[in-house]
């Protein structure tokens, strides 16, 4: 059995390959979608064709690290917050980012029309408009208005390259190699 380290700040976990295959979500896809009057907006039917029937109806939203909000089904909360539950408490930056990170964060479920409503303090953080993005980040959905986010994503293919070499290059092992 292939195991792999992951790193989390001064914290290492070893992880079967097999167990992150198998647990992981794998969402995919950029879609636009409406916020209407009161907040509320539908889960885009390619999205919902990715849960299949283990996910559920239930999910977890909460702030972003940049000016989006975040979307997680109930699994993939759990493995966040099996993390972050293991935080020092005795340290004041461990309880700073437990403070701020769950701050907002809600269950939240579709109403019987299959909208989902965004509170007006999350819709604040994002700085939410009617147009938004649903971005699908394999493992939890990233909610953005959509000027900020084509700001925040628009990028040279040389840019993206220079990023791709950074964050994946000769630094960092290959994790296509050797499986």
């Amino acid at each position: 059995m292939i195991k792999v380290v992951i790193f989390c700040g001064k914290l290492c976990y070893f992880v079967s390959l097999n167990d992150l295959k198998h647990s992981m979500s794998n969402f995919l896809g950029e879609y636009e979608v409406t916020l209407d009057s009161k907040g509320r907006f539908m889960l885009p039917v390619g999205y919902k064709r990715q849960l299949g029937e283990t996910e559920g109806t239930r999910y977890i939203l909460s702030r972003g690290f940049e000016k989006c909000l975040t979307l997680y089904t109930e699994a993939q909360w759990e493995k966040v917050a099996a993390v972050v539950r293991r935080l020092n408490e005795f340290s004041t930056k461990a309880r700073n980012f437990k403070r701020v990170f769950l701050n907002g964060a809600t269950f939240i479920e579709p109403d019987a029309a299959g909208r989902i409503l965004i509170s007006k303090s999350m819709i604040e953080h994002a700085g939410l408009s009617k147009d938004i993005v649903f971005s699908a980040q394999m493992d939890k959905v990233e909610l953005w208005d959509a000027e900020t986010f084509r700001k925040e994503t628009s990028m040279s293919a040389e840019d993206l390259s220079d990023l791709a070499n950074e964050v994946l290059g000769n630094d960092f092992l290959n994790p296509y190699e050797g499986n």
